[in-house]
């Protein structure tokens, strides 16, 4: 029986692993189904590669904790996966070979040797199942952990402050990282400036700008904007005036364009060199005009020691 070639190409299918197990036992010989156990032993022994790397760290980054790990193995598996399915290292085919499949590939004829072409490696006429039987049985067997399915940074929506802080946690991380301050004091300015996720500016088609930190389009800004009203402070008096904000593809966009646009504005230099003390840098960037609003470092400060925020802390506690 040949397998469908859609089959078991994410890391959380398991009907398609299940199929996979069920073919192979029944048919090993087809020929469709030897490749897909090629590819699937391909894929465990680039995945086995990328976990040996990140074990072989010194130590643990500061900001990992057993959901990040979770992410990250979900993560390398279907990196792995797709790695084999485009091709990968050239192993599944060797690997096919001794399984007694045909390769879609002609050896090469004219390659260095030197190089050391998979496609030219000499292997065994065709066996009847591969050398070690317990390797192919282990193949055949393998199921993936079980997952959640990642949700894309522009898909994300927030049904509460919980449901925004806990969202864009990974990318604050990130950002954060960046400039070397707290994920707990981008949250909270982004908090701020969007009502928790509530009022994010939207397009004129009525989609979301993903822009965070509300930071405006003026002449330097190539990308896509909108146009809406905003409440500005003038000599202490607030007053309501049409302006034009970036648009965004997604959040992750959004908190990229946030760290370049304090790293490459000099007015805002001084409030990175503070960045190390969350209070001080959000200070600063109100300092350097940031926002008009008199009380806009205070109302930040108030969020980040709020028990929306502080629930979080086990998290956020190393930013």
């Amino acid at each position: 029986m040949a397998l469908n070639n859609n089959i078991a190409q994410t890391a959380v299918d398991f009907s398609g692993l299940a199929e996979l197990r069920r073919s192979a036992t029944v048919d090993q010989k087809d020929q469709e189904t030897l490749k897909q156990v090629a590819g699937q032993f391909e894929s465990m022994f680039v995945n086995m590669m990328l976990k040996s790397m990140r074990d072989a760290s010194l130590a643990d980054g500061i900001f990992d904790s057993s959901q990040s790990d979770m992410y990250q193995d979900m993560s390398d598996q279907q990196l792995a996966i797709d790695i084999s399915a485009k091709g990968g290292l050239g192993l599944r085919d060797v690997i096919l070979r001794q399984l007694g499949g045909q390769t879609d590939n002609k050896p090469s004829t004219n390659s260095d040797p030197s190089l050391g072409n998979m496609h030219t490696i000499r292997t065994r006429p065709a066996l009847q199942s591969i050398e070690n039987p317990a390797l192919l049985q282990q193949i055949i067997q393998a199921k993936p952990a079980a997952t959640p399915v990642v949700t894309e940074s522009k898909n994300i929506t927030f049904d509460s402050a919980e449901s925004f802080v806990q969202q864009l946690l990974p990318m604050a991380k990130q950002a954060a990282e960046r400039i070397g301050t707290s994920a707990k004091a981008l949250l909270s300015q982004a908090a701020l400036e969007t009502g928790w996720g509530q009022h994010l500016i939207k397009n004129t088609d009525g989609s979301s700008s993903h822009n965070l930190f509300n930071i405006k389009a003026d002449s330097r800004w190539q990308g896509e904007s909108t146009a809406t009203d905003t409440m500005e402070y003038r000599q202490g008096v607030a007053v309501s005036e049409k302006a034009k904000f970036r648009s965004y593809d997604s959040y992750q966009d959004s908190f990229n364009d946030y760290v370049d646009f304090l790293q490459t504005q000099p007015r805002y230099q001084n409030a990175l060199k503070e960045a190390s003390n969350p209070e001080r840098f959000i200070e600063g960037l109100h300092k350097a005009g940031y926002a008009t609003d008199p009380a806009y470092a205070d109302k930040i400060k108030q969020i980040m020691n709020s028990s929306t925020v502080a629930q979080f802390s086990q998290q956020l506690k190393h930013s």
